[in-house]
């Protein structure tokens, strides 16, 4: 195919085409954390199964406690987890606490706080009560049968505990998209190396495994690789090996003389889809396939790899996953003029500020070259700048990605 341009929105939609999600696995509902649900989960149970007493006090019937001054005859006791086997009458009261079922006869709560025992035994209520009052009645949460949690929800704090008060123990989920990782390049050195003179520290990984990881997916490291031929097709032959649903390789595949990581690639039997795209950061991306693994080829400036995995990586992710795409993007105001953009759609770094009158104003950061991480991390937002945009005014609306 010719080396042209690609718009990321043609990209992005065949990074995303014929993407099947994967298979669904069923775990304990306490290693489920991040997860997304395969299928839906319904009510096993009625929550409460009966009704509840809201609050520590007495079960009354209201009409007894509707005028003051009234007295009431104590005939038991009912704990939570404990019920009171027999039937509240007229005059009578059962001393009740939070959680335990509602006495037969019985149709509010009266306080403990506006209750006095008296000298004989019996229940003077300070307060009156109306019907229903502080009675949590069968039902008020969920009913058996009914769906609370939808297949593609992500499972965090309070979806896990609504799943276990749903009554699951278990829970299906997608199983993990396994990405495997490869950095290139001879001048790469883990964090924490010596490094010589002409060494750089390998960062792009981490971001990528990081993301990985965020978004429900198993990273595979599969290190960083020299500019050897061979040791490349040996990793990538690793990465095949593995199972890995994608590969990304960091690096490499631009057109220098040791950028051979697209070569080496098509002769592991990679079906090349794509190569370079009309954006900016991140323009030498490749996409393509051996046999089932999608492989996305990432550039080696660090900021253009990580734009590049939010992009590509994420929705391709987001698919496996069984998740909709949505556009992530919004409106904003800019806080500084910007300039015309040429052919390539740009990703400007910017900080964010949210007003309280609901308007967010996006402004770039100074100095936007691909190698600067510490303006990435800095960042709040990407300015998302079409093709051949006009210069706009500080003011002028804008289109932004928020960052993770």
């Amino acid at each position: 195919m010719a080396d042209s341009l690609l718009p990321v929105e043609d990209a992005i939609a065949r990074v995303t085409q014929d993407v099947e999600p994967t298979p669904a696995e069923t775990v304990p509902l306490g290693t489920s954390l991040n997860r997304i649900l395969a299928a839906p989960l319904a009510a096993r149970r009625t929550q409460p199964p009966f009704d509840v007493s809201a609050m520590d006090g007495y079960a009354v019937r209201a009409a007894d406690v509707a005028t003051l001054p009234a007295f009431l005859t104590l005939i038991g006791s009912a704990p939570a987890g404990h019920a009171f086997e027999g039937r509240v009458g007229a005059g009578e009261t059962v001393r009740i606490f939070t959680g335990a079922p509602v006495p037969d006869g019985a149709d509010a709560i009266l306080l403990q706080e506006d209750a006095m025992v008296e000298p004989d035994g019996r229940i003077r209520a300070t307060e009156a009560v109306r019907p229903q009052q502080h009675i949590r009645a069968k039902g008020l949460d969920f009913v058996e049968g009914e769906v609370l949690l939808p297949a593609g929800t992500r499972l965090g704090m309070r979806q896990m505990s609504l799943a276990a008060a749903l009554n699951h123990g278990e829970v299906p989920v997608r199983a993990r998209p396994r990405v495997a990782l490869i950095a290139t390049g001879d001048e790469l050195v883990p964090p924490g190396s010596e490094l010589g003179p002409n060494q750089i520290t390998a960062s792009n990984s981490f971001g990528i495994a990081a993301l990985v990881e965020t978004l429900g997916g198993t990273p595979i490291d599969l290190g960083i690789i020299p500019d050897d031929r061979a040791a490349l097709a040996a990793a990538i032959d690793r990465a095949t090996a593995s199972g890995a649903d994608i590969l990304v390789t960091l690096g490499g595949a631009s057109v220098g003389e040791h950028d051979f990581v697209r070569e080496i690639l098509m002769d592991r039997g990679m079906d090349l889809d794509f190569w370079k795209i009309a954006m900016r950061p991140g323009k030498p991306l490749m996409f393509g396939r051996i046999g089932p693994m999608r492989v996305l080829g990432l550039p080696g400036n660090p900021v253009s790899s990580l734009v590049c995995a939010l992009l590509f990586l994420k929705p391709l992710m987001q698919r496996l996953l069984g998740l909709p795409l949505v556009d992530e993007t919004e409106m904003a105001e800019l806080g500084a003029p910007v300039r015309a953009n040429d052919k390539r759609q740009d990703y400007v770094r910017a900080s964010l500020i949210d007003l309280p009158d609901g308007r967010h104003i996006a402004t770039p950061l100074p100095r936007q070259d691909s190698s600067m991480l510490s303006t990435f991390a800095q960042a709040l937002c990407l300015i998302v700048r079409p093709p051949f945009a006009e210069a706009e005014a500080e003011g002028a609306p804008c289109r932004i990605l928020r960052l993770p």
